[in-house]
């Protein structure tokens, strides 16, 4: 090899053995580049508990839907509700709160109160009506709407709304200004999130419990109108349909519907669609 060559390998060789000990320009680190390559990064922001809060319907003075057999809604609600908590109870991640724990009456908008002032991530109203017509049967889940997906959830929304009128509570017609404003501070982001909650919900809960014809809709139920809280409620069955109701009126079939409830609504709480 030429000695001008050797030469020239040499200085190169020098001249990067030199550099690897000189601080990484824009960074304000020292350590030579083998090392900062290998250094560990540091550990992940753990994330903040995501927060349930489920609220069973009905309660107290008002009984909801009451089946042939006399199965009351309230109860069923209730107890559905603390079938899920117990079964979230022990899952990192995920705190679970109920709107009522005991047989109470609550007024609807003080079930968004509850939500809303505890910073709730997800809101979910627990329910066992009585449908429009005696033959529908199997869960179903809605969202908020200004106007119902169908007749059929129309008229739901509308017989859940007169709770508050049924326990006692007075709850005017809505002004339509006051519904517009309503709904133009609902955030696009709040209802975009309650829908994709919807649809993971119902493929998921597909799989393991029978469903309404149809079972993702929407209607302008009172309780899911809070504008900053994602919130969904749920018909686990409906209790004017002699099926559903002697399968909701059995202990461990509420058990099982709460704990396939309690699985799918976690796994949405775990992914990216709540960060």
């Amino acid at each position: 090899m030429a000695q001008d060559q050797k030469e020239n390998i040499a200085g190169r060789r020098a001249f990067l053995k030199l550099g690897l000990g000189l601080p990484l320009i824009g960074v304000g680190l020292s350590l030579p580049l083998k090392l900062f390559a290998a250094a560990p990064l540091p550990p992940a922001k753990p994330r903040a508990p995501r927060l349930l809060m489920i609220d069973p319907g009905h309660g107290g003075r008002d009984p909801g839907a009451i089946g042939i057999s006399g199965t009351e809604e309230k109860h069923v609600t209730l107890d559905v509700a603390r079938h899920m908590a117990d079964a979230l109870s022990g899952r990192a991640g995920i705190t679970a709160k109920l709107t009522r724990d005991e047989d109470v009456f609550l007024p609807l908008e003080e079930r968004v109160k509850v939500g809303r002032d505890a910073h709730a991530d997800f809101f979910l109203s627990v329910h066992a009506d009585s449908a429009p017509n005696s033959a529908a049967r199997g869960l179903s889940a809605y969202t908020l709407s200004e106007k119902a997906s169908d007749d059929f959830s129309k008229a739901l929304a509308e017989h859940e709304n007169e709770a508050d009128m049924m326990g006692g509570m007075d709850l005017p017609p809505a002004d339509q200004d006051v519904t517009a404003i309503l709904f133009d501070l609902t955030a696009r982001r709040t209802r975009n999130t309650a829908q994709h909650a919807k649809a993971n919900f119902v493929q998921a809960m597909g799989r393991g419990w029978h469903l309404l014809e149809r079972p993702m809709r929407a209607a302008n139920f009172v309780v899911l109108r809070a504008p900053d809280v994602p919130s969904m409620l749920v018909e686990t069955g409906f209790l004017s349909n002699p099926h559903d109701e002697q399968i909701l009126r059995e202990p461990l079939q509420r058990q099982k519907i709460a704990q396939l409830m309690a699985k799918d609504i976690a796994a949405i709480l775990d992914s990216p669609l709540f960060g």
